[in-house]
């Protein structure tokens, strides 16, 4: 042990050095931003070897009691010593417990356990300096505080139920940060957010919704983001018995074949969950790429299911809870399937809404009916088709590829949809291959009769030009500018006006 005589004077003594080292360590320490951890971890280890170092040449044992006896500066400056030594040793294991949690790759979501252990560091620290330097009973006053920790346990019993669940739950690790979590009790949303007290998860309204996680570990948590963001869905459908169940299979298996939103893979399935003299009821089963996903793909699947029933000549059943007679309900034999004609199909076409009835039925009363097969080829990419094409019954996919084994489906064309728009009024050859995904029924609509509209009622050709340019999109799938949106339409517009013109008369 390191004893001063008393003609030496305190600034002289060998443990002025150590001092030096270490007040130079904490300097160092704050000077290096926090989240500069593993130079910090770098640059406190040769302080604390420094200053072991120097101590074990003094014979000065940090962790030893001070002995009874001495100048008061020779005490003060041993004790000044260990404090400082303990303090870096503190520093030191930190450090080491934070670059391990970034090594493990989870420093964001061990955040609860990373101030958990740095917390236990500086309590035994604190012991530690309490006992070998000021020398007091650390045993009493451990005992003594216990009365005082369960008094402030007690106080603070919803607190600690929360950081002792979030310990749990980070332990637990049922979710990460990002991932899209639904409780049982319906509340969902994706975690943005993790601490001592609360999770905090963002829902579908944008709102951010914060839980106690004392409250949260008590309820099921089901993670739809793993293993992968895929979500799975169903939805039931009620339709009339005026066909065979299996019939009705098939065409609910065309609605999720046609539809764009969800998985091809795995590929979706359909359930006949009930059947009654009211009703057949069936489960549709499918997928979506994430969650947020959801509600476009229901709203599609609904629609589809409408579009592909009307088509095939197919009524949608009655409430469970409408009173109607037996005697009412349509059956197999007694239903009569409606016959969608060309005019019905035009009246549910967005881009002939500004038509009258009138101008309508000048369009239906020369549609042509085109039939194809399952496979057969619609129109080949760069093709330019001579009428307006609307799908009548059966589903139409747009290819893009060279051959059979490069082509990948892009999107698909149901009930009602229009293709051909591009090269009818403009004479561009078509974007994608077009192949019949089963038996499809096309209605074919003859360019005369536009013209005929077109120099009766000239602002139909700027309500066909707005109306078709809204539908395009780039390929790439990304948002198009404003200038790229407006480019579309005034080519329309132009082919419109070029292809419809009125010819002049002969010697004009």
């Amino acid at each position: 042990m390191v004893t001063m005589n008393q003609g030496l004077t305190w600034w002289i003594s060998p443990l002025i050095l150590p001092i030096l080292v270490g007040l130079a360590g904490i300097v160092v320490w704050h000077v290096i931003p926090r989240r500069r951890a593993n130079t910090r971890l770098l640059v406190q280890i040769p302080f604390f070897l420094t200053m072991s170092a120097l101590l074990a040449a003094q014979h000065l044992v940090p962790y030893a009691p001070p002995p009874k006896g001495g100048t008061v500066a020779a005490m003060l400056l041993a004790g000044s010593v260990k404090l400082l030594w303990w303090l870096h040793l503190a520093w030191a294991l930190i450090g080491f417990v934070r670059i391990y949690l970034v090594v493990e790759g989870k420093p964001r979501e061990a955040r609860l356990m990373q101030d958990l252990v740095v917390g236990v560091v500086y309590i035994g620290m604190l012991l530690a300096i309490l006992a070998f330097v000021l020398a007091m009973p650390v045993g009493t006053l451990i005992a003594t505080s216990g009365v005082f920790a369960i008094i402030l346990g007690l106080a603070l019993q919803n607190t600690l139920s929360d950081v002792f669940s979030g310990i749990a739950l980070n332990l637990g690790r049922p979710y990460v940060l990002g991932d899209w979590i639904v409780l049982s009790d319906g509340t969902e949303g994706r975690v943005i957010e993790t601490n001592w007290r609360s999770t905090h998860l963002i829902n579908f309204t944008h709102n951010v919704v914060v839980l106690p996680n004392s409250f949260l570990a008590k309820l099921g948590i089901t993670n739809v983001s793993y293993p992968d963001e895929s979500h799975g869905l169903s939805i039931v459908v009620r339709l009339a018995p005026t066909r065979m169940p299996a019939v009705v299979v098939d065409m609910m298996r065309t609605v999720l074949e046609s539809c764009n939103l969800i998985l091809k893979d795995p590929p979706p399935a359909v359930a006949v969950s009930d059947l009654d003299a009211t009703a057949i009821e069936l489960k549709l089963i499918f997928r979506v790429a994430e969650v947020g996903q959801r509600l476009a793909a229901r709203n599609e699947v609904y629609d589809l299911v409408y579009r592909h029933a009307k088509a095939n000549g197919l009524l949608l059943a009655v409430p469970r809870s409408a009173l109607i007679s037996m005697t009412d309900l349509p059956t197999e034999e007694t239903a009569r399937a409606h016959e969608v004609t060309p005019l019905d199909l035009l009246r549910t076409i967005p881009i002939f809404a500004s038509l009258t009835d009138e101008e309508r039925q000048i369009l239906a009363t020369t549609t042509t009916v085109r039939t194809y097969r399952k496979g057969d080829t619609v129109a080949m990419v760069g093709q330019p088709l001579p009428s307006l094409m609307i799908v009548r019954a059966g589903v139409v996919a747009r290819l893009r590829g060279e051959d059979d084994a490069t082509m990948e489906v892009v999107g698909r064309l149901a009930p009602g949809d229009v293709f051909g728009e591009a090269s009818f009024l403009g004479g561009a050859g078509e974007e994608f291959s077009l192949r019949a995904l089963g038996s499809v029924t096309l209605y074919e609509i003859d360019r005369k009769n536009f013209a005929s509209l077109q120099q009766t009622r000239p602002e139909f050709a700027a309500d066909l030009a707005a109306a078709m340019a809204g539908k395009w999109t780039p390929p790439s799938g990304d948002a198009p500018s404003a200038l790229q949106r407006a480019k579309p339409q005034t080519n329309i517009l132009d082919g419109i006006r070029t292809a419809f013109r009125p010819k002049p008369l002969h010697g004009a």
